[in-house]
């Protein structure tokens, strides 16, 4: 039986989904040291109450209210619940400062806030004489207050209970009531510069995504989700609305630090991450290898070089030669299952978006038989703009674009320009900087550099921002060899490429603590702290052999002359990274400016 529903709004979409499917599995969440199954039925009742209680307390039709909280399902149901109700989401990362948190609460005009806990609860405490707008605060785990300015989570589906009691047939009138054109979500974007600008989005631009994914036949209802992703970010965001319209069960944990045990438990079909995990995963499964030296070692690395023959030759479409075949099947035993047990055994692909992915990552997984296929897209495109596919895959791409979104090339600089049902309406309240975005014709412009390949796949080449001109004219791609670089050297953590304007490019690194510590203690340097390796000659001598093999591939112009290791790696809290974990270069650069000067002196 086909699982495929049809509706112009989220909220309706819903209804149809738990029509259609009551009783199979819609979420999974941990509880009680294992993991709670709700079925469409029970979340459906889950976000009625949600939605019942705002219009209890007064939630207006496109009345904006915020979500300050990390991954969970209780997020979920609040967004759906407010979408029920009408309303429209503000999402708000919970690594955001109290004055990040009040400008966005502010600019957005919210009524109510969803906050996660105590700690949460407190930066709007904190800035409550700002948010002149907000009527309520309700918390998932904190306490209600005593002037009743925050309730709980509880306090507000007894209300909806009670609303709903009262007047069964309002909240489905309601959700009928809903305009495909209305308000749905404001996206703050985490911005690499400057404050947030709050991106507009529909109903109909998730419907939209949903719709086109559908139509790619990527996913079913037979598929099991891994949602760890925040999703105050456009990509975690998406993913509840392709969950809708296609009918797979997702298991919802937000702790990063649990992903590895979830894993295994959950055994999902698909994961969706950020190039940092890939990376990650990579850095350790290499250093492992490394380390263990010997047999093990060059059984290793034997096996990755079976398994980077045959990428190749899956990606140019050849046919596999039986030598080959026979060899991986000794690999797959010795190597490549270990690799795919730690994401559960089951997985049929990764999708990996928010920034670009190295070539090199994507091959060594696919050649150990873990499938990575990257996509591209905007919080200003509703997310998915491009995406690879298991029938048809590129590294190196993006891939083609989604039915219904057209993709093109600026003549004069190369830059990405979109058109379709999924690029935003607009800036919330900045006029100005929509029309620099959008133009005249609809078409947006993303300030990413691309080129297609000869079967039209697009190719991200980097920021039109970050392109670096050095001093003697030659435009350096910053991207690609901070890519290039954390894919070959398993002891990277991060990498930022300088050098605009200057004569030569430079690099500041900072180190995988976890990979570079079992390299220490090899060498007998386990007792020193991550900065004290940092300042130890003989690591910097064990990332020169690294940057050295990759210089040789390198036009001069482009080579990283100097580098320095920094004392400490480059964190969301410090303001150094996004929360979709892009760099913020501008930061860095600034933070460490009299390092990168020391690279030049007497230039």
């Amino acid at each position: 039986m086909s699982s495929s529903i049809s509706a112009e709004t989220l909220p309706a979409l819903l209804l149809e989904r738990v029509k259609k499917s009551a009783s199979k599995d819609a979420f999974l969440s941990p509880a009680d040291g294992g993991w709670k199954k709700l079925s469409w039925a029970q979340a459906g009742d889950e976000v009625r109450q949600v939605a019942c209680g705002l219009r209890a307390l007064g939630l207006q039709m496109e009345e904006r209210c915020s979500i300050l909280s990390g991954t969970r399902l209780d997020w979920m149901f609040a967004d759906l619940g407010i979408l029920c109700a009408g309303g429209a989401t503000t999402t708000i990362y919970p690594a955001n400062t109290p004055e990040e948190c009040a400008y966005i609460v502010q600019d957005s005009g919210t009524r109510f806030v969803f906050a996660e806990d105590a700690g949460q609860v407190a930066k709007l405490q904190q800035r409550r004489a700002e948010l002149s707008n907000v009527v309520k605060v309700i918390t998932f785990d904190g306490e209600k207050s005593d002037d009743g300015w925050v309730i709980t989570f509880a306090d507000l589906k007894a209300l909806g209970r009670d609303f709903d009691q009262k007047d069964p047939a309002a909240y489905e009138q309601n959700v009928r009531a809903i305009q495909k054109d209305a308000l749905a979500t404001l996206i703050y974007t985490s911005g690499t510069t400057g404050k947030p600008k709050g991106v507009v989005l529909t109903h109909d631009h998730w419907i939209y995504e949903g719709e086109a994914l559908e139509q790619m036949r990527i996913l079913s209802e037979d598929d099991l989700q891994y949602l760890w992703l925040p999703l105050a970010h456009v990509f975690g965001k998406v993913l509840e609305a392709i969950q809708i319209k296609a009918g797979f069960p997702t298991a919802v944990d937000g702790r990063v630090e649990k992903m590895v045990e979830n894993l295994a438990v959950i055994r999902p079909t698909f994961v969706c991450g950020v190039p940092r995990i890939f990376e990650k995963v990579h850095n350790k499964v290499v250093a492992n290898a490394t380390e263990a030296g010997g047999l093990k070692a060059n059984i290793f690395k034997w096996a990755m070089g079976v398994g980077a023959e045959y990428s190749q030759l899956q990606q140019q479409g050849k046919p596999e030669p039986l030598a080959l075949a026979l060899q991986r099947t000794v690999a797959q035993k010795l190597v490549y299952k270990k690799i795919q047990d730690r994401f559960g055994g089951r997985l049929r692909f990764f999708i990996s978006g928010s920034a670009p992915l190295s070539r090199e990552i994507a091959s060594f997984f696919h050649g150990a038989g873990i499938l990575i296929l990257e996509g591209y897209g905007m919080t200003e495109s509703s997310a998915a703009t491009c995406v690879n596919v298991p029938t048809k895959f590129r590294f190196g791409t993006v891939g083609h674009s989604l039915p219904g979104t057209q993709v093109k090339l600026a003549p004069e600089d190369g830059e990405i320009l979109i058109k379709g049902r999924g690029v935003m309406r607009g800036y919330h309240n900045l006029p100005e900087a929509t029309a620099e975005a959008l133009t005249e014709d609809g078409w947006l412009r993303t300030g990413d550099i691309g080129e297609f390949d000869a079967d039209g796949m697009l190719k991200i080449t980097d920021r039109k921002k970050d392109l670096i001109k050095t001093s003697v004219g030659k435009y350096v791609a910053p991207q690609f060899l901070e890519g290039k670089f954390k894919a070959t050297c398993p002891y990277v953590s991060q990498v930022v490429i300088h050098g605009d304007n200057r004569k030569f490019v430079s690099a500041l690194v900072a180190l995988d603590e976890e990979s570079i510590r079992k390299w220490a203690t090899g060498e007998g340097l386990g007792s020193k702290s991550y900065a004290e390796l940092a300042a130890d000659p003989r690591v910097k001598s064990l990332i020169k052999t690294y940057m050295d093999t990759i210089n040789a591939e390198l036009p001069s112009y482009s080579q990283v002359k100097q580098f320095a290791l920094l004392p400490k790696d480059l964190t969301i809290d410090a303001g150094e990274l996004t929360a979709s974990m892009k760099l913020r270069r501008k930061v860095v650069e600034k933070k460490y400016v009299q390092l990168l000067d020391g690279f030049y002196q007497g230039e």
